[in-house]
Order: structure tokens, then C-alpha cells, then sequence
């Protein structure tokens, strides 16, 4: 096992990491950039390395920063969180380089996922059921509109390298193809350096679902079940729950087993999560993410399992301390992600908490590194704390959701704590019977801006 790993992240997730590290009885090393030297990751690890100043270029994805670190301190492994250099394959391949251990997945698997052409040939290939679309990436326009008539409209158009929502168009029609593609390509190249897309059939109801997997890059893997992430703003979710409100059993132990499957067949180590779109009893592939989520929390709620300790043990060499039969879904959890934000336009908000006050009680999770007079500095991404709740099933877990964010205090900056009051009243929430698309209307009628 390591006796010192470094945690190349900030905020909640490297705090998260912090916390099983310390029941490991493993030593912690925090990077930060200097406008985060008062950061509680910072406070809580047992050493910190400073690594640049506040943009992120020059601090957290500055891969020789967090290399020198490692150097310095003497940490033996980096455990990446997740965004910044998570899912970045020449990272990890410096890491290797430098007989330091990545924990997460290999290089090639990161490579192999992060090209969603290559990702969605390579799933098919594997068995998981993929949505319709073109076999590569699309260089045309009129190749672009021959595969709209051929697969049939609406559908999506999808920046290669893109994510979080950037780089995706949807065309109606015909007549909204050029459109479409040319700005789908233009924020690929904008924002990802590579303006290459492809097209997918755009269905129309579908619910977000993702199966969340664990290899131990030996050939043997798990699922722990589905999330359920439909509830999004701009492609970005908001609110996830788990198991999902519209999955059968037989649904989830046929995905959850093909998933697994796949996974086990490449060598995957580590966790991974497969992401599909979800309508009339269809399971459609749309990503794999070579990393922890956001939402992993929801998934160690109903199963009892500590993802991060896993993906510790794994990377160490460790054999997995489960197995399939051993996964037992108890009750219903839901986490929404608290961001420093202003209603109704979600513009960032950040600055100083004058007053934090973290609700408590009886299968309540608060995962979030603020305190009393932290500065949310305006540099990096506004979500600022994680609420988790979980119950024996879905209507306890939201009346505990209902209570918990009643309980939860943060002063001194706006946050979008009243979009979930507000939530926790529409009755389509309350059912369970959304779609990826519910809340954007619901949005546009609620918290117009006008």
C-alpha cells in the first residue's frame, strides 16, 4: 500500500480524497494555487505544496507543477479527482514516466474514451448498445445532411473532443443542419482544439442513465447499478438519485451485467462510469467517463462501499474487496450539487461566507469545503458542496432532502439552494417522471430571466 499519495485537485473532491487517504492510514499531499492557500483541502491534508498562481494553466493543470510536487514531498502515487487533469492521457503517461502511480485508469483506456468516436465504435464492438448515428466523424456538410435524412431528424451534432454540454448542436430539420454544424465544430475547435464532430440521433424524451463500473485491470469488473441524472441545466446535471425512478430490476441486472462485461474485457481499473440515454425501454451509449463522478456519492450510499478506498486499493495492487454477488442496493439516495450562483441567470457568486452551517442527522451527507469566512475565489467552478441524503426508499429520501436543505445555511453569497425548494414542489420531481429535457422547459417558465 502507499504510504504517500498526492491529490492533484481542489475543493469537495480533494477534501473527499483526503478523508479516506486518512482512514487508510495513508499521508496526504494538497496542490493548490495561491488564491486557494486557505482552502480546507489545504488545512486538512498533511502537507501542501503551492504550485502556481490562481489560472488554472499555471496551477492545477500545470503537469510539471504537480510532477515537481511529487518530487518533493515524496508521494508515491496522484489520485486526480475529478475534472482539470483527470481524464487527460498525457498526464498519466508523464506519471507513469516518472514511476509514479496514477490512480485511475491507463493511459490507452483514457485515449480510447475521450475520443467519442472511437469510444462509441469501440463499445459497439464490445456489445453496449449505442444510439444511431454516423459510423465516424463527419467532414461535410452535405455528408452532414445525408446522414440527417438517413437516421432521420432531430438530431445532434457533437464536438469529437467535446464535454459539459460545449460543442453540441441539435438540428430539428433540414434546414437547420448548417447551422447546427458549423457551430458545433466551431466550439469544438474553440474549446478542445479539434474541430471534428459527429452525428447521433436526437431523441426526444430520453432520461439520462448512467451505470456506474469498477475494474481491477486483472479482467474482472462490476456494476453497482444505474444513476439516474436527467434533471439537467445546458447538459450539465444538477440533481441525481439512485437507483433511478424508471429502471426495472431485470433492466438494470441486463445493463449493469453488459457493462461490467465490457469492462472486464479491455483490463478497465479503476472507476468508470458508462453513460447512456434512456427511452421506450432502450438503453442508447453515449460516453464512458475514465474517472470518479461527481455523483459517485449516491452510489456508495446505496451500496455501503467507499469508491475512493477502491480505487486505492486497486491502484496499489490490491484485489477488489467486493464482488458481484456482493452488491446489494439498500433504500434510495439523491445528492444535489450546491453551486455559488445567482438566480435566475446561474451567473457565478463567488466571495466571502460570512456564516456555513452544514445540516446533520440520520442518512445526511454534506460533502463541501467551505467554512466560516472562506473566500469562494472567481477562478475556478462554482459548485461549492454536495448535499446527500438516503433513505430506506425514494419518498424518505426526498422528505430528508426537504429537511436537509431546510437546515442548510450559507451566507454571504447567493446559491442555487431555492432552484431545489422549488423543485421539491413540482410534482413530475416528486413522481420521478422527468426527462433530460423537463427541467430546461420548467426553467424557461419558473426563472425566466425577463
Amino acid at each position: 500500500m502507499f504510504k504517500k499519495i498526492l491529490i492533484a485537485n481542489r475543493g469537495e473532491i480533494a477534501l473527499r480524497v483526503v478523508r479516506a487517504a486518512r482512514e487508510m492510514g495513508i499521508g496526504t499531499v494538497a496542490v493548490h494555487s495561491t488564491a486557494d492557500s486557505d482552502a480546507m483541502h489545504v488545512r486538512m491534508a498533511d502537507e501542501s505544496v503551492c504550485i502556481g498562481p490562481p489560472p488554472s494553466p499555471q496551477s492545477y493543470l500545470s503537469i510539471p507543477a504537480i510532477i515537481s510536487a511529487c518530487e518533493i514531498t515524496g508521494a508515491e502515487a496522484i489520485h486526480p479527482g475529478y475534472g482539470f487533469l483527470s481524464e487527460n492521457a498525457g498526464f498519466v503517461q508523464v506519471v507513469e514516466d516518472h514511476d509514479l502511480t496514477f490512480i485511475g485508469p491507463t493511459a490507452e483506456h483514457i485515449r480510447v474514451m475521450g475520443d467519442k468516436i472511437t469510444a462509441k465504435e469501440t463499445m459497439r464492438n464490445l456489445g453496449v448498445p449505442c444510439v444511431p448515428g454516423s459510423e465516424g466523424g463527419v467532414e461535410t456538410l452535405e455528408d452532414a445532411k445525408r446522414i440527417g435524412e438517413e437516421i432521420g431528424y432531430p438530431v445532434i451534432i457533437k464536438a469529437t473532443a467535446g464535454g459539459g454540454g460545449r460543442g453540441m448542436k441539435v438540428a430539428k430539420n433540414a434546414g437547420e443542419m448548417e447551422k447546427a454544424f458549423h457551430t458545433a465544430r466551431a466550439e469544438g475547435k474553440s474549446n478542445f482544439g479539434n474541430d471534428e464532430v459527429y452525428i447521433e440521433k436526437y431523441l426526444t424524451t430520453p432520461r439520462h442513465i448512467e451505470i456506474q463500473v469498477f475494474g481491477d485491470g486483472k479482467g474482472r469488473a462490476v456494476h453497482l447499478g444505474e444513476r439516474d441524472c436527467s434533471l439537467q441545466r445546458r447538459h450539465q446535471k444538477v440533481f441525481e438519485e439512485a437507483p433511478g425512478p424508471a429502471i426495472s430490476p431485470e433492466e438494470r441486472a441486463a445493463i449493469g451485467k453488459t457493462c461490467a462485461e465490457a469492462v472486464a474485457r479491455i483490463n478497465y481499473i479503476g472507476a468508470g462510469t458508462i453513460e447512456f440515454l434512456y427511452e421506450n425501454g432502450e438503453f442508447y451509449f453515449i460516453e464512458m467517463n475514465t474517472r470518479l463522478q461527481v455523483e459517485h456519492p449516491v452510489t456508495e450510499a446505496i451500496f455501503g462501499v467507499d469508491l475512493v478506498r477502491e480505487q486505492i486499493r486497486v491502484a496499489a495492487g490490491m484485489e477488489m474487496s467486493f464482488q458481484q454477488e456482493d452488491l446489494k442496493i439498500n433504500g434510495h439516495a439523491i445528492e444535489v450539487r450546491i453551486n455559488a450562483e445567482k438566480l435566475p441567470n446561474f451567473s457565478p457568486c463567488p466571495g466571502r461566507i460570512t456564516q456555513y452551517h452544514a445540516p446533520g442527522g440520520l442518512g445526511v451527507r454534506m460533502d463541501s469545503a467551505l467554512y466560516d469566512g472562506y473566500s469562494i475565489p472567481p477562478y475556478y467552478d462554482s459548485l461549492i458542496g454536495k448535499l446527500i441524503v438516503h433513505g430506506r426508499d425514494r419518498p424518505e429520501a426526498l422528505a430528508r432532502l426537504y429537511r436537509a436543505l431546510g437546515e442548510l445555511i450559507v451566507d454571504g453569497v447567493d446559491t442555487t439552494v431555492p432552484l431545489f425548494h422549488a423543485l421539491l414542489a413540482e410534482e413530475a420531481v416528486l413522481s420521478g417522471a422527468y426527462n433530460i429535457h423537463w427541467l430546461e422547459h420548467w426553467l424557461e417558465t419558473n426563472l425566466s430571466s425577463s
